[in-house]
């Protein structure tokens, strides 16, 4: 089991950047498939970008070239640096943890708690 706690939430304005982090516990983060999600207030949550076996990453086509997803198995974290932002990339951002990874909330099985990014125009 793993245990996941995101940070680097804040505001922003638009065109800013931000890293969000998300730091695992209990079993090491480089044992499964890592996603990051995203849920806009009335808007159901998303998928933003996935880190799964290997090195590969893949990402929603909204973020694409502006989005980055690592992670340091040294440090048991996986980042999001987030470039170019913009309004509509306001929304609560989750880190998650599965066994082979994949674009819908079924495919992982532990979740952070949420860290708020706010862009402004």
């Amino acid at each position: 089991q793993v245990q996941l706690v995101e940070s680097g939430g804040g505001s922003v304005q638009a065109g800013g950047s931000l890293r969000l982090s998300c730091a695992a516990s209990g079993r090491t983060a480089g044992s499964y498939a890592m996603g990051w999600f995203r849920q806009a207030p009335g808007k159901e949550r998303e998928f933003v970008a996935g880190l799964w076996t290997g090195l590969s990453t893949y990402y929603s086509d909204t973020v694409k070239g502006r989005f980055t997803i690592s992670r340091d198995n040294a440090k048991n974290t996986v980042y999001l640096r987030m470039n170019s932002l913009k309004p509509d990339d306001t929304a609560v951002y989750y880190c998650a943890a599965g066994f082979s990874g994949g674009r819908t909330q079924n495919d992982y099985a532990y979740w952070g708690q949420g860290t708020q990014v706010t862009v402004s125009s």
